[in-house]
């Protein structure tokens, strides 16, 4: 096929990968066929699922907006994928336009469709590294010289830690990146529960298991204990709708289908 000029050289055109299979989800232009392809085997099995990736992003959106609020202009967004749709940049630098962003993914895929795109920007920065390898993430220059000056950092970690396995502790991989943050940093987190949908969380993690990918899927206490050392802001952990809603009335009576918790906590 004819390669698009935002595809970097070396990328496998015929192999489905999964930040452009999300960015399919989100209804972005950034995916081929393949990735289509599988989006909907997974869709055939689970129906709801462009609404819920649609749901984290919403999430996201609100609360990469609520802490620039507060008067954050750093960023370090890992597990970040592609991007391109509601990017983190594009909704911080709304609020304000000198916010720096470093984006982190372990795909080799995803890093480099990412510097193709953000390679005229010099506010952001892209670093191919592994959240599972946490120290060598926090010595990349990149991500050094966001957190250089002594100024808040929000890190976000959205959808990203239920990859990590539980022999990887994400609990303490969290908790040394907390360390690493200045004082008034913030947590932004989501992660997909089990008390959610409990008759699709099994066949899902089966799923994810047949991929480069496993998910684990925890209870809301233990994605609550990720946020060990921050203070939670209102409301708490909770579904990712009910997440300071733009809309309190759009949220529906079943928040629980989309899955996923949400929360943001701030280092003291």
């Amino acid at each position: 096929m004819r390669r698009p000029n935002w595809v970097p050289e070396g990328t496998d055109l015929d192999k489905p990968n999964a930040a452009r299979v999300y960015d399919y989800y989100l209804g972005g232009s950034h995916n081929f066929e393949v990735d289509r392809e599988m989006a909907r085997k997974a869709i055939a099995l689970w129906p709801e699922l462009p609404q819920i990736m649609r749901s984290n992003r919403a999430f996201l959106r609100r609360a990469v907006q609520f802490v620039a609020e507060q008067g954050i202009t750093r960023f370090l967004d890992i597990g970040s994928g592609i991007p391109t749709f509601g990017a983190v940049h594009e909704i911080a630098r709304a609020i304000n336009p000198e916010s720096e962003v470093v984006y982190v993914d372990r795909d080799p895929v995803a890093a480099a469709h990412s510097r193709l795109l953000l390679q005229d920007d010099p506010q952001s920065a892209v670093v191919q590294a592994d959240l599972r390898d946490v120290d060598d993430l926090l010595e990349r220059p990149e991500v050094r010289a966001l957190l250089a000056p002594g100024e808040p950092v929000a890190v976000l970690l959205v959808a990203v830690l239920h990859f990590v396995g539980d022999a990887d502790d994400p609990w303490k991989l969290v908790a040394v990146l907390r360390d690493a943050l200045p004082p008034g940093s913030a947590l932004v987190l989501s992660h997909a529960s089990l008390e959610g949908r409990p008759d699709q969380a099994e066949d899902h993690q089966k799923l994810y298991r047949m991929t480069p990918t496993p998910l684990t899927m925890r209870t809301v206490e233990q994605i609550t204990a990720m946020f060990a050392g921050f203070e939670l802001v209102e409301p708490g952990v909770v579904y990712l709708p009910q997440w300071r809603p733009d809309q309190p009335e759009a949220v529906g009576q079943h928040p629980e289908r989309m899955t996923g918790v949400a929360g943001v906590g701030f280092r003291a």
